[in-house]
C-alpha cells in the first residue's frame, strides 16, 4: 500500500497552537494537547483580566480623588463651623461622591482618570478646580 500523505491544515492548526503557548513551562508549551488546553485557558482568562484591569483602574481613581479632596488643604482655609470644638470647617464633609456631584453639577467634564492625574501631578489645578465647583 503506498503512503498517503496529509494536508497541511492540521500542522498549520497545531503549530498555531503551539505559537501561542510558547513561554508556557514544561510540556505545556510543548505537547500539543496540553498546550492547546493551555492556550485555550489562557485566552479565556486573558479576556476576564482585561475587564478586571479596567475595574482596578477605575477603583484606584476613585481612591486618588477621594483621598485629595478629603486631605485638600482648600477644606482647612474655609470659615469654621461657630462653636464646633477643634475648629472644623464647613467643608470637611467633603467626599468623592459630593465633589463628583458638584462637578456634574457645574458641567465641568473631566473623567475620573483625569481627575485622578490632576491629583496626583497637579495638585494645584485640582485644587482649583474643586474650589469652582464648589462656589
Amino acid at each position: 500500500m503506498t503512503r498517503v500523505k496529509r494536508g497541511f491544515v492540521a500542522r498549520r492548526r497545531r503549530n498555531k497552537v503551539l505559537k501561542l503557548a510558547k513561554g508556557f513551562r514544561g510540556s505545556h508549551s510543548v505537547l500539543f494537547r496540553t498546550a492547546q488546553q493551555r492556550t485555550l485557558k489562557a485566552l479565556s482568562l486573558a479576556y476576564f483580566d482585561r475587564r478586571e484591569g479596567k475595574r482596578n483602574f477605575r477603583s484606584l481613581w476613585i481612591r486618588r480623588v477621594n483621598s485629595f479632596v478629603r486631605d485638600s488643604a482648600f477644606t482647612s482655609e474655609t470659615h469654621s463651623k461657630s462653636g464646633s470644638p477643634g475648629g472644623e470647617s464647613v467643608h470637611s464633609k467633603m467626599s468623592y461622591s459630593r465633589f463628583m456631584f458638584s462637578l456634574k453639577k457645574s458641567q465641568v467634564a473631566l473623567n475620573r482618570k483625569v481627575l485622578a492625574q490632576l491629583a496626583v501631578y497637579d495638585p494645584v489645578s485640582m485644587k482649583t478646580i474643586l474650589q469652582e465647583t464648589l462656589k
